[in-house]
């Protein structure tokens, strides 16, 4: 890498200052190493110093030639964006090439969601009498129940349930923390899942209070957490393109679509902005309709 410094410094800043993740550090940096790839090959090498707003435009060119989707386009952008006003701010660079480049136009696409009868049916079809039958249920129950994301729930802490209080704590993106409400009976099926496998697991030392274990008592991976919903979704036969994300996508499209407020929603999911959380109020145009219908003046 042509810039390996100043990726590294970019590393140091979004870990101490910004207090991202290591995935959205990984995300940020993979973007940055692409535009550092395309812009030094074999035959070419470019400063940090020499990047333009054309040497940008060349790069998001190449990406639509290689058929990335706007959608990804705009999310590298962002990446970079970040990336060289870092540079701006440390003074490695005296102009920001990025500065009036504007993200490539996106349709804003609506997540997959699984009716309750489909969450339902996933639930059921997992076989209980296998050990690992009453964790993978929970797994989906709690993802569902309380709008997680999949990061949220591998780290998930037995000291951060509140049963009595029916809340519990999640660390969030940047290390943010909110409270969530827990339902009963996510409540219960917690309890059926420690009693009936997690108490049987020999833990493994530094994972002693992490709620969901492996077989041999350790963190499950996100991958693995993937690997449990599509072999589930498989053996139902839901057609539907899901992932654990999906659960959180259904978790707040069946809120709102109950009448849930929307700022209450975001204040669930973690959302900075409500923005982020107003793409689920899309999902139920036929309930918006009925209302303009019965109580609009102008109807």
């Amino acid at each position: 890498m042509a810039w390996q410094n100043e990726i590294k410094q970019f590393k140091i800043h979004l870990r101490l200052e910004k207090s991202l993740s290591s995935n959205s550090i990984l995300a940020y940096t993979r973007d940055v190493i692409k535009l550092d790839n395309f812009l030094n090959d074999e035959n070419n090498k470019k400063s940090i110093t020499q990047v333009g707003a054309r040497d940008i435009e060349g790069f998001l060119k190449a990406l639509t030639e290689l058929g990335v989707e706007a959608t990804s386009q705009a999310r590298i952008l962002s990446g970079l964006k970040s990336f060289f006003n870092f540079l701006l701010l440390e003074n490695f660079i005296q102009k920001d090439p990025t500065e009036l480049i504007e993200a490539p136009k996106t349709v804003r696409k609506l997540p997959d969601v699984l009716s309750f009868e489909e969450i339902e049916k996933l639930m059921d079809s997992i076989d209980l009498s296998k050990a690992e039958g009453e964790r993978n249920k929970t797994i989906i129950e709690t993802l569902y129940a309380c709008g997680l994301r999949v990061s949220e729930l591998v780290d998930l802490k037995i000291t951060q349930i509140f049963g009595k209080e029916h809340f519990i704590r999640v660390i969030g993106k940047g290390n943010k923390e909110r409270l969530v409400p827990i339902g009963k009976h996510t409540l219960v099926q917690l309890d059926k899942y420690i009693k009936h496998y997690r108490n049987l697991v020999p833990l493994q030392k530094g994972y002693e209070d992490i709620l969901f274990l492996n077989r041999r008592g350790k963190k499950l991976t996100r991958v693995m957490i993937f690997t449990i919903i599509k072999n589930q979704a498989k053996i139902v036969g839901i057609k539907k393109t899901i992932s654990p994300h999906t659960f959180r996508h259904s978790f707040a499209t069946h809120l709102i679509e109950n009448g849930a407020d929307l700022r209450a929603v975001q204040e669930m999911l973690g959302h900075e902005s409500i923005t982020t959380t107003e793409i689920y109020t899309h999902l139920d145009k036929r309930f918006l309709t009925e209302t303009i219908k019965n109580f609009h003046p102008r109807k």
